[in-house]
């Protein structure tokens, strides 16, 4: 799928791929400061390639050099939620931010979603991710009648 940012830049999404992996852990490492890429060698695992169902997409500049990530699944029936789209992660390049790459992103999993017969997205941010709350909420979301409780456990 080929995309026009706003920026006029081409690029265009595709489902990641065993050989995007590097890249894609590069480029949360440079943004979390955590390398992790056990992490994401099990998430490729999970999600990568084509399942129903499972999302894992990314953008790339005409160079191929990735832009930005997202990846979602449909999830259904826990605590009586009907089948809805959850996206649990979404990265862009910082030289890519306002130039709507993450919002294509954004959009192309809601397309998947869409296809596979889902209606409603979901997501959990953190309060203090200013950028990330900001985003979604530039999409059209916003808090649902769901809330998330936690605890912290003993060591």
């Amino acid at each position: 799928m080929n995309v026009s940012s706003s920026d006029g830049r081409s690029f265009s999404i595709r489902t990641v791929t065993a050989d995007d992996m590097s890249a894609v852990a590069d480029l949360d490492q440079r943004i979390s400061g955590i390398a992790k890429h056990d992490y994401w060698q099990d998430v490729f695992e999970r999600y990568g390639g084509r399942r129903k169902g499972r999302f894992f997409l990314m953008a790339e500049d005409g160079n191929k050099k990735l832009l930005g990530y997202i990846m979602g699944e449909v999830r259904a029936w826990e605590f009586d939620s009907p089948p809805c789209g959850w996206v649990f992660g979404i990265n862009v390049d910082s030289d890519g931010r306002l130039g709507g790459i993450g919002t294509a992103l954004f959009q192309a999993i809601c397309d998947g979603f869409r296809k596979v017969g889902v209606h409603t997205v979901r997501t959990t941010v953190s309060r203090k991710n200013e950028l990330v709350m900001s985003f979604f909420r530039s999409q059209g979301m916003m808090a649902s009648h769901y809330i998330q409780l936690e605890t912290e456990l003993d060591p």
